[in-house]
C-alpha cells in the first residue's frame, strides 16, 4: 500500500489512459462519487511527470499506451520510487495467466481487466484507504 498518504481518505489517483471518453468516465467516477483526487496522463512520459510531481497514492494504468506502454511505465515508476510510494494497478483487456504475470513482473500491485466493474474498483481503492489507516 502507499506510504504517501497523511490520513486516511481520499486518495491522490492518476489514471494513465491514452482514450479521452475512457479517462473522462474514469475521472469523473472517482472524483465525483468517491471523492478522490484525480489526475490525468495521456501517455506514459506525461504519467511518469504527474507522478514525480503530485506522488499519488494510486496509479491505474493502461497496458497499451502510444509510445511507452503501461509495462515501461510500471518499471520506471518502481525504479524511481520503490514498492511503498505509490499503489499500481494495470488496466488491460486482457486477462490471460501469461498476462498478469507479466504485470506482476513490470511491478503492478493488482491486474483489472476492461471494462472493470464500478464495484470492484471502489472496493481496491477502500482497501488502498485502510492499508493507508493502518501505517499511522
Amino acid at each position: 500500500m502507499p506510504a504517501s498518504s497523511q490520513s486516511p481518505g481520499p486518495l491522490k489517483v492518476l489514471i494513465v489512459e491514452d482514450h479521452p471518453d475512457a479517462r473522462t468516465t474514469l475521472r469523473m467516477l472517482l472524483s465525483m462519487a468517491y471523492g478522490h483526487s484525480v489526475y490525468e496522463a495521456a501517455d506514459g512520459h506525461a504519467a511518469l511527470q504527474v507522478v514525480l510531481q503530485e506522488r499519488p497514492d494510486v496509479a491505474l494504468i493502461d497496458l497499451g499506451l502510444p509510445g511507452m506502454d503501461g509495462y515501461e511505465v510500471a518499471r520506471r515508476i518502481r525504479s524511481t520510487l520503490g514498492r511503498d510510494e505509490i499503489f499500481l494497478v494495470a488496466l488491460t483487456g486482457h486477462g490471460e495467466h501469461e498476462d498478469r504475470l507479466r504485470t506482476e513482473a513490470a511491478g503492478f500491485d493488482v491486474h483489472l481487466v476492461k471494462p472493470v466493474e464500478t464495484a470492484a474498483l471502489a472496493a481496491l481503492l477502500s482497501q488502498v484507504v485502510a492499508g493507508a489507516a493502518t501505517r499511522e
